[in-house]
């Protein structure tokens, strides 16, 4: 190896591979890396009896509409009142276009779904953003209740905001920080976007994740590049989940996935009373009064039943005696998670309609011995092409308390959006 000056190399300026080990650099099939045979993925999409390529197509989104079916339905302890702070990358590698039009668009868009998914489903719960960027982590919005707060902050963030590396252990310290202030009877929760394979750290993250741990704050992680052993690790020890998707719809479904409240650790189960106040709403005031929350006069409000101080929205705590104020509704939204509606049971079809949406069941056989006359005859049977086009696919599930037969996307909507099933109800 030949040198600056032709000097002769020094033994640390060769790169030594070990390649004897019992695999050395051979794969799974024996056989190197570079020997492999070049793999045609496009070969494996089958056409069918037309030529077209929709039936593929209509089977590999239903495959994905069955795995979001399957979930988890037992009966256990969650914590219902929810602190969780989102830690946002805004470092260059956010810039990347590997996700339309760049990762940190299609990250912000995302997060303002899932913000307003999450307090859908968990009214009484709080937010708060941090971003990092420059090796240093920023506090966007306070924890709140109010998910208009938090994503018109995201929508002031644009791609002119990313600089440098983002620090994991600054934007954790500070998450800390901020959740260290909330009551302890709810869960606390960090969940990350991150997208950079770095991290700028000022000190020993080994220190920051044990703090974690004491003070039992659960970390999650959406990697959008690839897995990074700290940050796995992180997650792994405080409870959390680490996920890499695979692209931008995956990406929605891995975030989606911490709306529900996880489960309370058995060593954590301790049932606390918490006094809640029911304000009453005043719609008609003779004279414009200033709300405590925003200093801002009008003449409608919730009166907080303890020191009649007034607010503009619920939920929130009263910010001059901090009692939580609720009302019904949202207890119940949140009051859901613990007994959530059972996973429906795949069977074949008894009934001629979906109970849900009302459309015919699809005969697939008939679909298919259509098409087969289509081409011979070159006629149109408009019958079962109707039938065809607006029936009901995917599946056939039955509730197993009514016994009513659901389509795939009722049953979907049943028990993602309405948690209750209507032929129950």
């Amino acid at each position: 190896m030949a040198t600056k000056n032709n000097e002769p190399a020094d033994e640390d300026d060769y790169i030594d591979i070990d390649d004897t080990g019992p695999e050395g650099l051979k794969g799974a099939d024996g056989g190197y890396a570079w020997e492999e045979e070049y793999k045609r993925s496009w070969d494996a999409i089958q056409e069918d009896d037309s030529g077209s390529i929709q039936s593929v197509v209509k089977h590999m989104s239903e495959q994905l509409k069955r795995k979001r079916r399957t979930r988890d339905t037992e009966a256990i302890q969650r914590g219902i009142i929810r602190h969780l702070i989102l830690v946002v990358d805004q470092s260059d590698s956010m810039a990347t276009k590997d996700m339309m039009p760049s990762r940190i668009h299609a990250t912000l868009n995302m997060l303002a779904s899932f913000i307003s998914e999450f307090f859908d489903q968990n009214p009484i719960s709080q937010i708060a953003i941090i971003t990092t960027k420059d090796g240093l982590a920023e506090k966007l919005t306070d924890l709140s209740g109010n998910p208009m707060d938090h994503i018109n902050a995201l929508r002031e963030r644009t791609s002119r905001d990313l600089a440098g590396e983002p620090s994991l252990q600054n934007a954790l310290e500070l998450a800390m920080h901020s959740l260290r202030r909330a009551p302890t009877h709810g869960s606390k929760e960090i969940v990350c976007v991150f997208g950079s394979l770095t991290t700028c750290d000022p000190g020993d993250i080994e220190k920051t994740l044990q703090a974690l741990k004491n003070a039992q704050i659960r970390v999650s992680m959406v990697h959008l590049a690839a897995e990074v052993r700290i940050h796995k690790r992180i997650c792994v020890e405080t409870k959390g989940e680490f996920s890499v998707p695979e692209n931008e719809h995956t990406v929605r479904d891995a975030l989606f996935e911490y709306i529900p409240p996880p489960p309370i650790v058995s060593a954590r189960a301790t049932a606390d009373m918490i006094q809640m106040g029911f304000p009453i709403k005043a719609n008609s005031l003779e004279v414009p009064t200033p709300c405590v929350c925003h200093h801002e006069l009008s003449f409608s409000g919730y009166i907080c039943p303890r020191c009649k101080s007034k607010v503009c929205t619920l939920p929130t705590d009263c910010d001059v005696c901090g009692l939580p104020l609720v009302s019904a509704p949202h207890l119940a939204r949140s009051y859901r998670h613990m007994f959530p509606e059972e996973n429906f049971e795949e069977t074949r079809a008894e009934g001629e309609v979906c109970f849900g949406c009302g459309a015919r069941w699809i005969d697939n056989a008939a679909v298919h011995q259509q098409k087969i006359e289509e081409q011979s005859t070159g006629t149109q049977n408009q019958a079962i092409g109707v039938q065809g086009a607006g029936g009901a696919g995917g599946g056939r599930f039955k509730c197993p308390s009514c016994k009513h037969e659901f389509c795939l996307d009722c049953d979907i909507f049943i028990h993602e959006t309405l948690h209750n099933c209507p032929g129950c109800v």
